[in-house]
């Protein structure tokens, strides 16, 4: 094992990649309580429940997408980084496709299964290189922040925050209500952990949330900690079984920006939290990421398992930086990640008591860390500063990522061609510009 992981000539032991896994596992422990609430719709009333996935369904389906993505990703590109179902992509799912769009989930899971088949083809033909080089830095890093401010604008919603004002669109809520409160506890504590550079400081920090709750009765007590796994079978192959029995709701230009929306993110998403956590693990090798393609393909086989299994798109987390903060630097820290995401399986009722006010704390801070990308953008270049922005502000204004993305890759040409900067395009965005015009023309 030692040579496979080639662990003498990067300098680590078993016990360092152990607690850099279990350090991963821990930050990215949040979204086996978030996903399924997402994805279910837990916090919007009155829904009908043909919309509403199935809670413990996809809470199985998350375990495993990321058992599966992270053991892959450790086995074939011996990197030490965690899978499982993204944020803000699950959001989309959720809120855009689902609520916005109408579009039933069994749709939707078979746009995530498109998405990942397409990025397998892309990895193994190279192609990813060109669409990597043809969309410019500046709009990826546009639609990184754009996304952190629409989970960030969803999770003040689930704390009760941010609320409906018929008056101005949206308001400040009760703040004197008891689950809004426990969610600006959970904001205040989790902040503090993550200031103070506590490996895993989100999933602690909803975890004390939660036993406050459960002190002052705002979130139920679990019945037991242990139980059998919850059963997959409401979600599990719907994704395919659905391609032939509504072909008419897969087949359609909408379906195709919401397919093209899910591969975008999740493509450059894995890339710039491969070239990160690798960078940081010192393993860039002249500025060029060895295996690169084994990762991007252990990344796509995840999301097309994760679609198969019931939830949405599956990609490498940036939080597997804590894992290598605490020492991991092979695959088999990611192998472990993946053990305790399948062990992790045995303690639903555990985890299914946490309410939508426990876990807003954490999508808030996840908003905050992609954020960031914002100090990335040159805002002095006025050709620039418009579609990136535009691509930002658009996300929450419109409540959809697809929307954000599409208006930034329409002005981005624009004022490019208008500058004389028309050279600097690539032909792949002229495309995408149609793509984009016509999704707003067909849309409704």
């Amino acid at each position: 094992m030692k040579k496979f992981f080639r662990m003498d000539e990067l300098g680590t032991t078993y016990s360092r990649e152990f607690i850099g896994g279990l350090t991963t596992f821990l930050s990215m422990a949040y979204i086996l309580v978030v996903n399924p609430l997402t994805l279910s719709l837990e916090s919007v009333p009155d829904l009908p429940d043909a919309m509403r996935m199935d809670y413990g369904a996809v809470f199985t389906a998350t375990a495993l997408a990321a058992a599966i993505g992270s053991i892959i990703m450790g086995l074939l590109a011996k990197y030490p980084i965690g899978l499982a179902p993204g944020m803000g992509l699950n959001a989309f799912f959720a809120y855009t496709v689902i609520l916005t769009y109408g579009i039933p989930w069994q749709t939707a899971l078979t746009g995530v299964l498109f998405s990942g088949l397409i990025f397998i083809i892309l990895t193994l033909t190279g192609l990813r290189e060109t669409i990597i080089n043809a969309i410019p830095a500046e709009l990826k890093y546009a639609v990184s922040a754009g996304i952190g401010l629409f989970i960030t604008f969803v999770g003040f919603q689930n704390a009760g925050i941010i609320v409906n004002d018929d008056a101005v669109l949206v308001g400040l809520g009760d703040l004197s209500a008891g689950p809004t409160l426990l969610a600006i506890f959970g904001l205040i504590v989790t902040v503090i952990m993550m200031a103070k550079g506590i490996s895993g400081g989100i999933f602690y920090g909803m975890l004390v949330t939660a036993v406050v709750g459960m002190i002052f009765g705002l979130v139920a007590l679990p019945e037991k900690i242990v139980s059998g796994v919850p059963s997959v079978a409401p979600t599990f192959g719907v994704a395919l079984e659905n391609i032939f029995q509504t072909p008419g709701e897969v087949f359609t230009l909408q379906m195709l920006v919401i397919v093209l929306t899910f591969l975008f993110v999740d493509f450059f998403d894995t890339a710039g939290t491969l070239v990160g956590v690798a960078n940081q693990a010192g393993l860039m090798k002249d500025n060029k990421l060895p295996r690169a393609g084994k990762a991007l393909f252990a990344d796509s086989c995840a999301t097309v398992a994760g679609a198969l299994l019931g939830t949405s798109t599956t990609t490498s987390y940036v939080e597997s930086s804590a894992g290598v903060a605490a020492g991991a630097r092979t695959g088999l820290a990611a192998v472990v990640t993946g053990i305790f995401f399948l062990l992790s399986l045995f303690f639903f009722p555990l985890l299914s008591v946490i309410t939508s006010h426990v876990t807003a704390p954490a999508i808030i801070i996840v908003g905050v860390l992609m954020v960031s990308s914002l100090g990335k953008i040159d805002w002095s270049k006025f050709e620039i500063a418009v579609p990136a922005f535009l691509t930002i502000i658009t996300m929450p204004l419109a409540y959809s990522i697809a929307t954000g993305i599409a208006m930034g890759f329409i002005f981005y040409p624009i004022t490019m061609i208008v500058k004389g900067r028309s050279k600097e395009i690539h032909p792949i965005m002229y495309l995408l510009f149609v793509v984009f015009v016509l999704y707003f023309i067909f849309l409704k």
